[in-house]
């Protein structure tokens, strides 16, 4: 079986993240509405992700964005108002978004006897991630992942097509047994996509809003959607077998 270049996304493809962020964004919601009584939870979780959602294009993935977008959005409903804006309550939201990252994080179902079919058959296993370098190796240290990919680790704080286009250049891959796996269609599989190497999609339990964008890009090699981590060996291998 020729040896094949997979390159997996990390949050929410091979490990819990937006079920955390929506429990933190759940506490933002509540204390928020204590403060603005006249608010819906609704209102202040769209604020909230409109103003994180633009600042992506600004900031990238960097984790100091997420914080930042609950006192954006403290500050947008003062303004709005016109209620006094509260040091105290400023760097209680603030505080509240980097809770997100302290909370340990836990693998999808499968992530290790995956990985593991996967190496033993021979591949060459890559983590490409989005976020910024000191969580991401948190996350990376906590599931233990250096037992598959080693140092072959590339953490992208603006996550896209150049982002990949860097990493299959720096790999010398070639696109034919090279792979992407991921849940995120704008960062992982449209980048695949438009650098015509084989891409397989793995819907999230719960998407963040950023990642559900529509695909306009023709696939010129394989392009898989699929329900579980479990099944990526298998259709990997068969694709390989059906050539």
């Amino acid at each position: 079986m020729e040896k094949q270049n997979i390159l997996f996304n990390l949050d929410d493809t091979l490990a819990y993240c937006n079920r955390y962020f929506n429990q933190v964004i759940g506490e933002y919601t509540d204390i928020m509405s204590s403060w603005f009584p006249f608010l819906s939870k609704k209102d202040i979780r769209q604020k909230q992700l409109e103003l994180d959602i633009e600042a992506v294009s600004v900031h990238g993935l960097d984790s100091d964005r997420f914080p930042e977008s609950f006192v954006r959005t403290y500050q947008y409903f003062c303004n709005k108002i016109g209620k006094e804006k509260k040091k105290d309550e400023m760097d209680y939201v603030k505080e509240l978004g980097y809770k997100v990252f302290d909370i340990p994080v836990e693998p999808i179902p499968y992530m290790n006897e995956t990985l593991q079919e996967l190496k033993d058959a021979g591949h060459e296993l890559y983590l490409h991630t989005g976020g910024d370098d000191m969580n991401q190796r948190r996350k990376i240290a906590q599931l233990e992942l250096a037992t598959f990919f080693e140092h072959r680790v590339f953490i992208s704080e603006h996550k896209d097509t150049t982002a990949l286009s860097d990493i299959l250049k720096t790999i010398q891959a070639d696109p034919d047994i090279t792979w992407m796996v991921g849940n995120s269609i704008r960062t992982d599989i449209v980048p695949a996509l438009e650098m015509k190497v084989n891409a397989i999609y793995i819907p999230a339990e719960m998407e963040w809003k950023y990642n559900e964008v529509d695909i306009h890009v023709e696939p010129e090699r394989a392009f898989y959607q699929i329900d579980s981590l479990q099944e990526v060996p298998a259709v990997i291998h068969q694709h390989i077998q059906g050539e």
